[in-house]
């Protein structure tokens, strides 16, 4: 199960009660990102939370893909996102904060933890097929990557 699927709409209940229609608590499940990619109703939001919802979608649902926002992009951008928190050292705790405070999404530290730990399993192995191809210098910038994700 990926990470995007542990990502939770926060105040979820008062949401649906200002668009007036029922959404899924998975952020990105496609009833949820039907109503953000649309926009329907979004004027109905109290301005914080438009605010929001809007820098959401544009930071995760803005790509050129015929399928968008089904293309896989928007869940792509946000496993980036988390990365890059990490990368500024931030832990499972604080990730969930930030992404609590940018974009009213909460996830369990656990489940974020996990998705740590995989990426740096994934890169382990990345750096060792780089390393049985002969290329060191691959090989060298993904254990810059691991150590920065490790730490």
């Amino acid at each position: 199960m990926a990470i995007t699927d542990k990502i939770y709409v926060k105040n979820h209940r008062q949401l649906s009660s200002q668009l007036e229609t029922n959404i899924p608590k998975g952020a990105f499940k496609g009833a949820t990102l039907d109503v953000l990619f649309q926009g329907e109703g979004l004027e109905k939001l109290d301005d914080a939370t438009r605010d929001r919802v809007l820098e959401f979608a544009q930071d995760f649902l803005d790509c050129d893909c015929d399928n968008n926002p089904y293309c896989g992009c928007p869940e792509r951008k946000f496993q980036r996102y988390l990365l890059e928190l990490r990368a500024q050292g931030l832990g499972p705790d604080a990730i969930v904060d930030v992404m609590s405070d940018d974009y009213m999404l909460y996830a369990y530290p656990g489940d974020v933890l996990s998705f740590l730990d995989d990426a740096v399993r994934t890169l382990e192995a990345a750096e060792g097929l780089a390393r049985v191809d002969g290329a060191d210098a691959k090989a060298d910038e993904i254990r810059r990557e691991k150590r920065n994700l490790a730490r």
